[in-house]
């Protein structure tokens, strides 16, 4: 591990100025992935600027209905939170549905919006990733890629600079992508709130650039809009073993209703891009028609249509539509 100098601001704007200063700096909040990086070699700050006690640790009721949660909030309290649980059941599944309960005890929610992928490639320093290494390549396409992407990654060969077919890891994300939530940021030109659909990114040019955070920039925050129809809302995540692994694929749906016809819905999916996937396809083909079990199908079909998946992980297309379909199935019939 790399000598590094550990820093602890007073405040969030403190913070902000350390890091702005410190190009090779990191931010340490749980430090549940970041350490282990750092172990790996894989990241390798020089400075680490403590922001664990400097935002909140609290979720707070919004004008509108919505809530607000500090980025300091453990995801272990974040599950657990009445209010969560209670007007989106999908985020407390989510949540409840990542690591163990150890970490969740100790990761923050501004820390899961920003884990690195657990491509093989991206965490062992002696093969090639264009996210670790740019310009070296991407290992996993002919290599080990059953857990990677299938939709919005760049294929253009393993020595491109540009390959890569990492995915989002965490669970918490496609749940508050699925929620339309805003994300609070605080950098060294002030605040500003980015959207969720904005924050991460696809590889495009720069696969080492997960999201479009400024080097410095602080989340403070979540925001996640009032949805009364969240209450009738479900993630479901298919894996290896039954607990502490990532998602092969995830879905985080909601389902509004009139009658038998569906007026709204949400879907995201989880494992299947370098960030989470809003599936707007599928969303706008069930606006306005029929909530059968067909309609869903026809839908999930439609957005999994533009997947480019290789040899290892083509199963995931087929798996990714079927769970749209029974999600959806299973909330419509709660419904009724």
């Amino acid at each position: 591990m790399r000598e590094f100098r550990y820093e602890k601001a007073i405040d969030p704007a403190g913070a902000v100025a350390l890091l702005t200063g410190e190009p090779e700096g990191a931010y340490l909040g749980g430090g549940t992935n970041l350490v282990d990086l750092m172990r790996l070699g894989v990241a390798t700050p020089d400075v680490l600027v403590d922001v664990r006690q400097l935002t909140s640790t609290e979720v707070e009721d919004l004008p509108d209905g919505g809530l607000r949660i500090g980025a300091a909030v453990p995801n272990a309290d974040l599950a657990a939170e009445p209010r969560v649980r209670e007007r989106y059941p999908l985020l407390a599944q989510a949540l409840l549905a990542g690591a163990s309960g150890q970490l969740r005890n100790r990761a923050t929610t501004g820390g899961n919006l920003l884990q690195r992928t657990r491509c093989t490639y991206f965490t062992d320093t002696t093969m090639p990733c264009n996210k670790r290494d740019a310009g070296s390549g991407c290992g996993a396409v002919e290599g080990l890629h059953r857990n990677l992407a299938v939709l919005g990654a760049t294929h253009e060969g393993p020595t491109s600079p540009h390959t890569c077919i990492a995915t989002h890891p965490s669970d918490m994300v496609v749940a508050l992508r699925a929620l339309d939530a805003s994300v609070r940021v605080l950098g060294a030109d002030g605040e500003r709130t980015v959207p969720i659909a904005e924050l991460h990114r696809l590889p495009g040019d720069d696969p080492a650039r997960d999201t479009t955070l400024a080097h410095g920039e602080l989340i403070t925050a979540i925001d996640v809009p009032a949805l009364p129809w969240a209450t009738r809302s479900r993630y479901r995540k298919v894996r290896d073993r039954a607990s502490y692994a990532f998602a092969l694929v995830s879905v985080a749906a909601a389902l509004d209703l009139d009658g038998s016809t569906v007026r709204d819905v949400r879907i995201a999916l989880g494992g299947v891009a370098h960030k989470p996937w809003r599936a707007t396809v599928a969303e706008d083909a069930l606006r306005g028609g029929p909530a059968t079990e067909a309609a869903f199908a026809a839908a999930a079909e439609a957005e999994l249509a533009a997947a480019a998946p290789l040899a290892d992980n083509a199963f995931k297309v087929p798996m990714a539509t079927n769970m749209i379909t029974r999600t959806l199935v299973q909330l419509a019939e709660a419904r009724a």
